[in-house]
């Protein structure tokens, strides 16, 4: 059996000025690069036969950055719009303190938070699980069956979703879960894609978000 190594994708433009991306596309910064480099050398012990990234070009520019940091620039990558962001709809683009100064800390929590807290004209975390976890069960797991090591360079919430299937976490629980910048989920797997035994590797990490 492979393994899963999962992380999320490192510090965006938006994520610098403290505003919520969700599906805008924007590049990593300096210290996203720097970090995501960071994180390869981190798991470099680890051979990686194949990647994963979403359709943004933060999450495809971590997943390259760590290869290369690794040594494995041959390695071959798939990019799926599954693996996207939450979209955070009417809240794209605004200021994430302005709007806990607006909206207050409860409901500020459930919208980041929160397992089917609505946004206006945005994603849920469920709708996000509905469409990340089918991926990672039909494209993933089976790679994984099969033997190789896989790394998955998603975003926050995407990454949450497949950590809630993988782990069994309920809908109440799951509010409690956040994939933190700098933090790498190695995972070994059963052939359902649930885990057997999980190691965590963390670098340090400063972001606003």
């Amino acid at each position: 059996m492979g393994k899963l190594i999962l992380c999320r994708r490192h510090e965006s433009e938006w994520n610098k000025l403290g505003l919520w991306t969700g599906m805008r596309d924007r590049h990593l910064t300096e210290y996203g690069f720097e970090k995501a480099e960071e994180m390869g050398k981190n798991i470099a012990d680890i051979p990686v036969q194949r990647g994963f990234a979403s359709m943004l070009v933060r999450s495809i520019e971590t997943l390259s950055t760590m290869l290369n940091a690794m040594g494995q620039i041959n390695v071959p990558v798939e990019y799926s719009a599954a693996l996207n962001e939450r979209n955070y709809g009417d809240y794209t683009g605004k200021d994430k303190w302005e709007m806990l100064k607006l909206i207050g800390q409860e409901e500020w929590d459930n919208v980041r938070r929160g397992w089917d807290y609505p946004v206006p004209n945005g994603e849920t975390l469920k709708q996000v699980y509905e469409r990340s976890v089918p991926y990672f069960l039909q494209t993933i797991v089976p790679k994984i069956n099969a033997g190789e090591t896989v790394l998955v360079a998603a975003h926050g919430n995407s990454c949450r979703a497949i950590i809630k299937y993988i782990e069994n976490i309920s809908d109440e629980e799951i509010k409690n879960v956040e994939m933190l910048f700098g933090s790498i989920f190695i995972y070994d797997l059963d052939e359902a894609g649930h885990v057997i035994h999980k190691e965590i590797r963390q670098i340090q990490s400063n972001v606003n978000a």
